[in-house]
């Protein structure tokens, strides 16, 4: 694991030598190790003798990535963050124009809570999560989206025109987070945060969810800090993160 430590730390390939030196073994059990890795194509050695990190590992990665779950990586942290705040968690992801609930964390015995059942289906424009979506599209496709769907409302707080949405996909850009105030129903008020993967794409949305008058702006660090937590055990790591924020 040193070996292929080092070797992951270097761009070009690494002599015998310096990996021996960097590690502290024995250039003569370097090299036995190296060259077992070598036969498992974990490690390839080039023609001039230096090692770099082989194909093998790449396949592997992608095998992970592959079986990677966000619901699965989302359940312990989410039931978490419900412990903390005592108000529904919900994980929910794009499908059309809409927004799809697939998980949930909530007590049956933590006093009134807003639970959304699991496959509830609700607009983009109307919801923390789906804002999150829609501003990380390009306005093209956000203005095609006004016009497919008409920015149809649900409260007296509905976002229904374009000029006022494009206001607060900008505000959502800037501060890192989405609401919904009373937006999708009266008295439930919404914070949600997003959810990326290795490659940092936008995956999905967690969000919190209370009756209006108990709603906490001192829920929103740790409700980002979970989302945060759940992107990377999806494969998403600081890099991407300083990716994220640039963009």
């Amino acid at each position: 694991m040193m070996l292929l430590d080092s070797l992951a730390g270097h761009a070009d390939p690494v002599s015998l030598k310096e990996l021996s030196g960097v590690t502290g073994l024995h250039s003569s059990t370097a090299h036995r190790i190296l060259n077992d890795m070598v036969a498992c194509r974990l490690v390839d050695r080039s023609d001039s003798g230096n090692y770099r990190l082989g194909m093998r590992l790449l396949e592997l990665g992608n095998l992970v990535k592959a079986h990677l779950s966000v619901r699965d990586a989302a359940l312990l942290p989410m039931r978490a963050l419900h412990k903390l705040t005592g108000q529904t968690v919900n994980l929910s992801v794009h499908q059309g124009d809409e927004i799809v609930y697939i998980e949930r964390a909530y007590g049956e015995r933590s006093g009134m809570q807003v639970v959304r059942a699991i496959g509830v289906r609700a607009p983009l424009h109307l919801t923390s999560v789906g804002k999150l979506f829609l501003s990380a599209d390009d306005p093209g496709r956000t203005r095609a989206y006004a016009t497919r769907t008409g920015l149809a409302g649900h409260t007296q707080n509905s976002i229904t025109d374009l000029t006022r949405l494009e206001r607060e996909l900008g505000w959502v850009r800037r501060n890192g987070y989405s609401r919904d105030n009373e937006e999708l129903e009266m008295g439930v008020r919404c914070f949600a945060a997003g959810i990326y993967d290795d490659s940092g794409k936008l995956v999905a949305g967690l969000s919190l969810t209370a009756p209006a008058e108990r709603m906490q702006e001192e829920w929103l660090e740790p409700l980002k800090e979970t989302a945060l937590q759940i992107s990377r055990g999806i494969g998403f790591t600081q890099q991407d993160a300083q990716a994220v924020h640039e963009e």
